[in-house]
């Protein structure tokens, strides 16, 4: 089952690269979303807090490659690489995590400098002690997202496992 939903996504991914303009940076890749988070979440940590476990988890666990096999009559093999990247101000703490193939697609049309976006997480602060997370993606629900959300409610600190999803 995993390997058809691996498939599924992959197949997704590449016929919505092939079929539109990709979003080149990730003010484009919010608006690709209508500028509606994919998810809101209110958290009871300060964004000085959010903003340096972003720093600490984020290029720890989300600067991966991962093999995925794509099975059926021509076997395939992709490689995604992942890579993040973590951006503080004193007004929001932003966190983007981009995706390029590194081996089984071609995708040179369209791919933005650093790879595919796959999620934007934007934290701001509420008060003091407070902030909220404004997440924008179709991961923001899976292994990702929900890592992503633990380390900005700081009571999951561990890494996905990116080869489910």
């Amino acid at each position: 089952m995993s390997q058809v939903r691996n498939f599924c996504a992959s197949a997704s991914l590449v016929a919505t690269m092939l079929g539109c303009a990709n979003p080149q940076t990730a003010e484009e890749f919010r608006k690709s979303y209508d500028g509606k988070p994919a998810s809101t979440v209110e958290l009871n940590r300060p964004l000085r807090d959010v903003a340096a476990t972003f720093q600490s988890r984020a290029p720890e666990c989300l600067n991966v490659t991962v093999r995925r096999t794509i099975p059926g009559p021509t076997y395939q093999v992709v490689d995604a690489a992942y890579a993040p990247k973590v951006v503080v101000s004193a007004r929001r703490v932003e966190l983007y995590v981009q995706m390029r193939y590194v081996r089984g697609v071609l995708t040179s049309v369209g791919e933005p400098e650093g790879g595919y976006y796959m999620l934007v997480a934007d934290v701001y602060p509420v008060d003091a002690k407070h902030s909220r997370m404004e997440m924008f993606g179709s991961n923001s629900d899976h292994v990702m997202g929900r890592a992503i959300t633990g380390w900005a409610t700081g009571k999951n600190l561990g890494c996905p496992d990116m080869t489910k999803g």
